[in-house]
């Protein structure tokens, strides 16, 4: 087996790992939220944990996703093309990170977090709330 074919199965691996965290958050997620709706009968306060639940998913199968993007360009064809296609699914993915965990943490990433004398705010505490 040749140098370039590993690192195809090592990506596309790699691709594979951060589908399925993605499916599992999405499902475990799921799952949960239906539970904590039928025992608490509270849809907001669970609604907001759900889409926090599925942002974290999300965000950690985007950067599974990114590493294998950027194993199979950089080692096997790094021409000025197939990294500037790179240099654009990674823009769009930070992008995409970058609004979810201003969704899930009510903050920017680089932004101090609010603590209470209990210690670090919950999400939903910072920023004025809903």
């Amino acid at each position: 087996m040749d140098f370039e074919s590993v690192v195809l199965i090592v990506g596309t691996t790699i691709d594979a790992v951060g589908v399925l965290i993605i499916i599992a958050g999405l499902l475990v997620g799921s799952v949960v939220y239906l539970r904590d709706v039928i025992r608490q009968h509270g849809l907001r306060a669970n609604y907001r944990r759900y889409r926090q639940n599925i942002g974290r998913a999300i965000l950690l199968g985007l950067e599974f996703l990114v590493a294998g993007d950027i194993i199979r360009t950089v080692a096997i064809s790094p021409t000025f093309e197939s990294v500037g296609v790179l240099a654009l699914i990674v823009v769009v993915r930070t992008f995409l990170s970058f609004s979810l965990e201003v969704e899930i943490d009510g903050r920017w990433p680089w932004g101090k977090r609010a603590t209470t004398s209990d210690g670090p705010a919950g999400p939903g505490s910072v920023g004025g709330g809903s």
